[in-house]
């Protein structure tokens, strides 16, 4: 019995489990995603996403414990240079895990998508999106200021528009005449 014994084998001894991860982790940074078995993918995330705490860490330390992992010098260069401050601010979730709707062919085992939740090319759409929304914001709060104003203001203008507005017109003919 494999009591208290956590973590999926995969079906693998550990030298093979771990070479399998490893491999696996540097797939998923440099493409950003990959399709895999359901429970690989979900012990992956396990090694990618202390991968990009790493990053955020951003440190001699940090960097050659990357490398221990990924064992690429030019990998651990593009996870803390594109990969990592994409992440910044954000408190876990780097990777996320969609199951696919159909098995794999062959063994029927159940398939899913592990990818990063953002991209390097989506880093500069999704400040665009915000400023936008907030410009958004600010036009709808001075529109509902004036809305509070507006009926004092057509108070006044009734007053004052009905007592000349029938000497208005003639006037303003005639001023435009006489100017």
């Amino acid at each position: 019995m494999r009591h208290k014994n956590s973590g999926r084998k995969l079906g693998r001894n550990p030298s093979h489990r771990k070479a399998l991860l490893c491999n696996m982790a540097k797939a998923l940074l440099s493409n950003g995603r990959i399709t895999t078995t359901e429970a690989k993918a979900k012990t992956l995330r396990g090694v990618v996403e202390p991968l990009i705490t790493f990053a955020l860490k951003n440190d001699l330390h940090a960097r050659r414990q990357a490398y221990k992992v990924l064992g690429d010098h030019k990998l651990v260069k593009y996870l803390f240079d594109e990969v990592g401050p994409l992440f910044k601010g954000g408190g876990g979730g780097y990777t996320r895990v969609v199951k696919l709707a159909y098995p794999r062919k062959g063994d029927a085992a159940p398939l899913a998508i592990i990818e990063l939740t953002r991209k390097p090319g989506e880093e500069a759409a999704a400040p665009e999106a915000k400023k936008s929304k907030k410009t958004v914001e600010a036009k709808v709060v001075p529109a509902s200021a004036p809305e509070k104003k507006a009926p004092e203001a057509e108070k006044q203008p009734e007053a004052v528009a009905v007592e000349p507005a029938s000497e208005a017109a003639p006037n303003a003919e005639d001023g435009e005449a006489k100017a």
